[in-house]
């Protein structure tokens, strides 16, 4: 039960293994479609014309075409002595551009130290955080406040945004393990994203999801897991955000839209999933040629062994709702 709670949760230990950023790594050119990477996000970079994709793991791929992609490449630089200790398990890393700078949202586990007990699971400390670099490629380090968030819970999957007060915010979950219930949250970050302004607030629960679902004691309610957000607006300037769970056993994304427009919603949850079954943990990028695409992962048993592949579907944001369209990896 243990294992499939982890598993539900998007940190699954299979996507944890070889996650220590100083494992060595041989560099190979690929296509996407057999590169193993869970949660990838991809910058489109403007200044180098030039794609560069992350996720889990703490490694990248660049590429120029969005089909053949070289790596992964090593991009955080550890520092040993902050709170993630030596070897972190990194997940669901993004890079932002901003004010000329390339930020890199990330989560972060330090195993080593265990912060909570709940229902017999020991809780990890976890937490979202932000490194950054001059470049695109890092190398990415810390800098500014220590921690981000509040140490005594774990938190996962930040992402940024800017709201209509022109303030910068990380929205992020606040992992079901803990909580019986996952949130999704934001607070306001510094305007150099150095640090965190006042307290977390919830936006959400995942319990607000008329899509997904889990059978525990033999009745069928929604899932506990809230994970991967990512924000956008549409064409009409409709505030949405696409998030992650599960239905049963299948990993699950849908939608979101703020009634206000603001991160402070309320938030409405949209009946149907948006994603076929099995895709899940995605983001919205424009290549260099104006498509719209959505990047996510899906999950594949292959003689035993879990692995997860990214993909990319188009995206029509032209009207008041995110429609998606054909798979074009």
């Amino acid at each position: 039960m243990i294992s499939m709670r982890l598993l539900m949760t998007g940190v699954a230990l299979m996507a944890a293994i070889g996650l220590h950023a100083e494992r060595p790594m041989k560099v190979r050119t690929l296509p996407m479609d057999s590169i193993r990477l869970s949660d990838p996000f991809i910058l489109a970079d403007s200044v180098t014309h030039q794609y560069y994709m992350t996720g889990t793991g703490g490694r990248m791929w660049k590429s120029r075409d969005l089909k053949m992609w070289t790596g992964p490449y090593d991009v955080v630089d550890i520092d040993s002595t902050s709170w993630m200790g030596p070897k972190p398990m990194i997940w669901a890393a993004e890079l932002h551009p901003y004010k000329g700078r390339y930020y890199y949202f990330a989560t972060f586990t330090n195993q080593a130290v265990k912060i909570d007990t709940v229902r017999g699971n020991v809780i990890e400390r976890r937490a979202s955080q932000v490194l950054v670099s001059d470049f695109p490629d890092g190398p990415y380090r810390l800098f500014g406040d220590a921690t981000y968030l509040p140490v005594n819970r774990p938190t996962l999957d930040g992402t940024f945004w800017i709201d209509r007060d022109r303030r910068p915010y990380m929205v992020f979950c606040g992992e079901w393990l803990a909580n019986w219930n996952g949130t999704m949250e934001k607070i306001r970050l510094k305007d150099d994203l150095s640090g965190t302004i006042g307290e977390p607030k919830v936006l959400f629960r995942a319990f607000d999801s008329p899509w997904s679902r889990e059978r525990e004691n033999g009745k069928v309610g929604p899932n506990k897991v809230t994970d991967g957000p990512y924000l956008f607006r549409t064409a009409t300037g409709r505030l949405g955000m696409i998030w992650t769970s599960w239905v049963y056993n299948v990993y699950t994304q849908g939608v979101a839209y703020s009634t206000s427009g603001t991160l402070d919603g309320p938030w409405e949850q949209q009946a149907e999933p948006i994603t076929p079954p099995n895709y899940g943990h995605g983001m919205l990028f424009r290549d260099f040629s104006g498509r719209l695409l959505m990047s996510v992962h899906s999950h594949k048993d292959v003689n035993g062994v879990y692995i997860r592949v990214p993909h990319l579907f188009r995206i029509d944001l032209s009207g008041d709702r995110l429609k998606v369209g054909e798979r074009i990896d």
